[in-house]
């Protein structure tokens, strides 16, 4: 008989005797329907991406192999475009000037936009004060374009004939020596208080302690400026440095508007030469090798930006 019963629990048959608590299933049908759910609510996003850019990025790179003018069926032609990029001096140019733009830009973006935010942290402002500051960056580059053009034109701007009264002459588009920083001088009026708002964000989350003790101890405000809430908001700086980095190099709705189809070279920056070679020039393949070119200098520079910022780590952990 023992042998029996200890036969039937070996084999998981049910046997009569005191049962003990039973230990809870997990809900793995609860599990999986939350996953299904998830992946609902993905798929807009998910349908987006694929269409808006994966596609687009397969055809581009298809295109970059061929000879494709728009008018004809694309032939392909190899790493032909990729070799004549590699001795057209407009491609290096045009990367010049927007390697000026993007690294004049940030500096300027980041420097005051450091500043506005550490004076929104101490000073407390308003919402609706902070709400202000996003006007700019609110308003379409078209309509901003078409603005400042106004403003700076050669004959009837009156930014221009006031600079004019006050001895500042030569502040138009069309200025070869001033043109390319109007241009960033614009983009910053436009990208600084969304970013001081982002930077703002990230100094809220410093603990308020930490400054308590700063003071206790005789810091002064600069130091702990530098000492505390640069170190411990340095992802979100990672972060705005990587996404200005990136917005710089796609500049083009300024000078396409600005100068009316027709820029001076001191601003033709790449954007603009990739625009010029597909649609003017009708090289869609040459076209899209010099994208494919920014697409890899982009993602090395991203990826040294992010590795040097250690951007994956936070001292508020």
């Amino acid at each position: 008989m023992t042998r029996l019963l200890e036969r039937s629990t070996d084999s998981g048959q049910p046997h009569d005797g005191p049962a003990g608590p039973v230990a809870p299933r997990p809900r793995r049908h609860w599990r999986r329907r939350e996953g299904w759910v998830a992946a609902l609510l993905l798929l807009p996003a998910l349908f987006g991406f694929a269409v808006f850019w994966i596609y687009p990025t397969i055809r581009g790179t298809f295109y970059s192999l061929t000879d494709f003018n728009l008018l004809s069926d694309p032939e392909v032609v190899g790493l032909e475009n990729f070799r004549q990029l590699a001795s057209d001096p407009q491609v290096w140019s045009s990367l010049r000037i927007t390697a000026v733009f993007a690294v004049a830009n940030i500096i300027l973006v980041m420097v005051l936009a450091l500043v506005l935010a550490a004076l929104m942290q101490r000073l407390h402002l308003k919402t609706w004060m902070r709400s202000v500051l996003l006007l700019p960056w609110l308003v379409p580059n078209v309509a901003i374009a078409l603005i400042w053009g106004w403003l700076l034109d050669a004959n009837v701007g009156y930014l221009k004939n006031l600079l004019d009264s006050l001895g500042v002459h030569g502040v138009t588009f069309y200025n070869p020596s001033a043109a390319l920083w109007i241009i960033v001088a614009i983009s910053v009026w436009s990208g600084l208080g969304y970013t001081a708002l982002l930077l703002y964000a990230g100094m809220l989350q410093v603990p308020g302690e930490l400054y308590e003790a700063g003071a206790i101890d005789g810091a002064s405000e600069s130091r702990m400026f530098f000492r505390l809430t640069l170190p411990l908001i340095r992802p979100v700086i990672a972060l705005v440095l990587v996404v200005s980095f990136i917005g710089s190099f796609q500049v083009f709705d300024l000078v396409q508007v600005g100068y009316g189809n027709n820029p001076i070279p001191e601003v033709r920056v790449i954007y603009y030469y990739i625009y010029q070679l597909a649609f003017s020039f009708h090289r869609m393949g040459y076209a899209s090798a010099v994208s494919i070119l920014l697409v890899v200098i982009l993602g090395a520079l991203t990826y040294v930006q992010l590795r040097m910022m250690r951007a994956n780590r936070s001292d508020l952990a």
